[in-house]
């Protein structure tokens, strides 16, 4: 049996530029984007859209700074499935979370 120890480092490290551990925060984005995934994106980008506040703009969903982490994860992972920046802010404009993403297609 070894004696060493045995070294855990986080999923997505925390820079030296932040002391806060913001980035221990990330949710971890999936290898491919599964049409689930993306169901599971849009929810988070509607649920947790942004709301002007008095202090500024904040998540509609649990009054944290805008943008929380679920609604950037949703948004990279919508990214991922091939929806323009312009098709992610439709989706959140229209406040489905049931809506059906679809891909774009360039050309098509």
């Amino acid at each position: 049996m070894s004696s060493a120890a045995r070294v855990v480092r986080p999923a997505v490290p925390s820079g030296p530029g932040d002391p806060s551990g913001e980035g221990l925060r990330e949710i971890p984005l999936p290898p491919y984007v599964t049409g689930e995934d993306a169901q599971f994106a849009v929810r988070a980008v509607v649920v947790h859209a942004p709301r002007r506040w008095s202090g500024g703009t904040v998540c509609r969903n649990d009054a944290s700074p805008h943008p929380c982490w679920l609604h950037r994860w949703g948004r990279q992972v919508l990214t991922l499935r091939g929806l323009p920046a312009a098709e992610i802010d439709a989706l959140i404009e229209r406040g489905d979370p049931t809506a059906q993403p679809h891909p774009h297609r360039p050309g098509a």
